[in-house]
Formats: C-alpha cells, sequence, structure tokens
C-alpha cells in the first residue's frame, strides 16, 4: 500500500476526498487502460517543484530560461529508456502539454 496520507492538507474537505479515492482504488479493480497505479516515488515527484515549472521544447534548447534542472530530469528519462529499450534516441515528450508534465514525473 503507498503512503499517501492527505491529512495533513489545510482543506479538510479535499484531505476527505483524496482519502476516499484511496480507498477506492486499493479495494477495486480498475479496468481503465489510462488509469495506473503509481509507485510513491512516482507521486512524490509530480508533488515535486518541478510542478512548478514550463519547460517548452527539448533538453538544452528550451524556449524559457530557467530549465537546467527539469534538463537533467528529462535528459535522465531518455538515458533510462534508451537502455531499457536498447534504443540509439528516444523521445519520452507525449504529444500534449499536460502529457508532457506527466510523462517527465511518471519516468522518475
Amino acid at each position: 500500500m503507498l503512503d499517501t496520507d492527505a491529512r495533513h492538507l489545510s482543506d479538510s474537505a479535499v484531505a476527505a476526498a483524496i482519502g476516499r479515492e484511496l480507498g477506492r482504488q486499493q479495494n477495486q479493480i480498475e479496468l481503465i487502460a489510462s488509469e495506473n497505479i503509481v509507485s510513491r516515488d512516482v507521486l512524490i515527484a509530480q508533488g515535486s517543484v518541478l510542478t512548478n515549472k514550463y519547460a517548452e521544447g527539448y533538453p538544452g534548447k528550451r524556449y524559457y530560461g530557467g530549465c537546467e534542472f527539469v534538463d537533467e530530469v528529462e535528459t535522465l528519462a531518455i538515458d533510462r529508456v534508451k537502455e531499457l529499450f536498447g534504443a540509439a534516441f528516444a523521445n519520452v515528450q507525449p504529444h500534449s502539454g499536460a502529457q508532457a508534465n506527466q510523462a517527465v514525473f511518471l519516468a522518475l
């Protein structure tokens, strides 16, 4: 089971809803392919300061400044995918901004 205690949130109604969703995920079989139960590490990464950064473009060739640490994480993901699949090249960016955010976080 994941340690996803949301009771520390200042909004008790949101914390309660998150707790109920956790219970649902732990006690029901999910048959929707796009939904997945992620590891604690992924949940932590998704809640990190990387969420605050917009990083359009590719590592080392971003449209906005201050992306050096996002580049570092994305490069790690690229290198790990290339090693996993024995590929010379890899792109870990999906086709939309929202999915791009999720892909980088889930690749950790």
